[in-house]
């Protein structure tokens, strides 16, 4: 149930349930006898809606729908643009794009075929589909958007580097790629940055794609 609510659920109810996580199936294990074929069937529940590789680039966070709002007055996107939102989750970053920029043409990529099947009942206006974002293509996309983690922005930082054309965007909600310079920082909801950058980048050191 926990598990549901989590990927249902807003931020706020999100953290709530990591956060009470351990004490609660603490309490479980202690206190209630629950069979071994429960546990394991939870355990592949995770692995189906999550997959282990997909935690090592951001746990299950949503965009909230206000965070993207002061977007179009930095980055004026023309209308059938393509953009792309790399780790679409259950859409809540393509619910964002579409409020902001409702003309151009979106794009979701998600690792997890039960979320990837999700975002697309949310977001039957967007072409969602399943697949890695580090081994798709960017160089189709006039901007691509991430809510990721920082561990993971050197790695985008790289690859919008090597794919993206000239005079497209790379957006990172939160978190900054600390090795190119941004031209601009928008505030959204809850005062969350929105960090911008604009091929072709400049750098602050070096940049190589790394391999898993």
């Amino acid at each position: 149930m926990g598990v549901l609510l989590s990927v249902v659920g807003t931020n706020l109810l999100h953290r709530v349930l990591i956060a009470a996580g351990f004490p609660l199936s603490f309490a479980l294990i202690n206190t209630v006898a629950v069979p071994s074929w429960v546990w394991i069937n939870a355990l592949v529940l995770v692995l189906l809606i999550y997959p282990l590789n997909a935690w090592r680039d951001a746990p299950l966070f949503p965009t909230p729908s206000l965070a993207l709002r002061d977007l179009p007055k930095h980055v004026p996107l023309p209308a059938g643009a393509k953009v792309l939102d790399a780790g679409a989750g259950l859409g809540d970053g393509l619910l964002a794009l579409r409020c902001v920029y409702p003309e151009v043409v979106l794009h979701g990529l998600e690792w997890s075929w039960p979320l990837r099947a999700l975002c697309a009942l949310r977001c039957p206006w967007a072409s969602v589909r399943q697949g890695d974002i580090w081994k798709a293509d960017w160089s189709g996309y006039d901007m691509v958007y991430l809510f990721q983690r920082p561990e993971s922005m050197s790695r985008a930082a790289a690859k919008a580097q090597a794919e993206l054309k000239r005079g497209a965007w790379l957006v990172s909600l939160e978190f900054a790629a600390n090795e190119l310079h941004s031209d601009a920082v928008a505030r959204g909801a809850e005062g969350r940055p929105v960090w911008i950058y604009r091929a072709p980048f400049t750098t602050t050191v070096p940049l190589t794609i790394a391999k898993r």
